[in-house]
């Protein structure tokens, strides 16, 4: 029998995303990545737009579909994030407090619903890794969409470990912090006022310092900790920093 393992990766056009759908191709997986646009290295892939939640159930319903007769596992990555907007409440824009919500956590929340739905009468792996972030575990000034809904993320995630505790076929979760990242988060942050977010001048010594990790190094970190590590001893809250 052939071993078809599918990895079902959002955010996969950029940054860590990206990273982990190449480096999971090279390891032979079956990489679908969800993103609003298509980086040339994706084998397998659905644009959509992550904000237009309503889209998410068909769409991933749509894939395990196409893929559960031959797969031996499934796993789903909460990769994508929005930073924005950046500002202290009182000065935010509504619109963009509701998009960011929809992004960092009704996205990943209906996309876990659907993933434990579908796949409840499969037998083989299941694993959830819901990419967090140290600012769902501490308050930032000028970060109050962020870290909100990254708090709300690592508690759904405890909600999941606890509930698939009963399941005759339970479903692995993680929510875990990558660290800090060079990627296009880090520089939408530098961009930002002093006004808007007070640590801003943190954030610029990291990247001149040379304190962010890389992309790459993060994901192979990330697929590192989702081969060898067990979930239910190390989550479902990890810090891929203090592995």
């Amino acid at each position: 029998m052939r071993i078809i393992e599918i990895v079902i990766v959002t955010g996969a056009s950029k940054g860590i995303g990206l990273s982990l759908l190449k480096q999971l191709q090279e390891k032979e997986k079956k990489v679908i990545g969800l993103a609003r646009s298509r980086p040339s290295e994706a084998k397998h892939f659905v644009t959509v737009d992550l904000a237009e939640t309503e889209k998410l159930d068909g769409i991933l319903s749509a894939v395990i579909h196409e893929h559960i007769a031959e797969a031996t596992s499934f796993t789903l990555i909460n990769n994508a994030g929005t930073v924005e907007p950046i500002g202290l409440i009182g000065t935010v824009e509504s619109a963009k407090v509701s998009n960011a919500l929809s992004i960092n956590l009704t996205a990943p929340m209906i996309l876990c619903n659907t993933f434990i739905r579908e796949l409840e009468a499969f037998s083989g792996s299941k694993k959830i890794m819901n990419i967090s972030s140290g600012a769902g575990r501490k308050p930032y000034e000028g970060w109050g969409s962020y870290c909100t809904s990254k708090a709300g993320l690592d508690h759904f995630s405890r909600i999941i470990a606890v509930e698939q505790e009963r399941a005759s076929n339970p479903v692995e979760v993680v929510s875990i912090a990558p660290g800090i990242i060079d990627t296009g988060m880090q520089e939408t942050i530098r961009h930002s006022s002093e006004a808007s977010f007070p640590l801003l001048n943190r954030f610029v010594e990291y990247k001149e310092h040379g304190l962010l990790s890389s992309a790459e190094e993060t994901a192979h970190n990330l697929i590192s900790f989702l081969e060898t590590a067990d979930f239910k001893t190390a989550g479902p809250i990890a810090d891929i920093r203090h592995l």
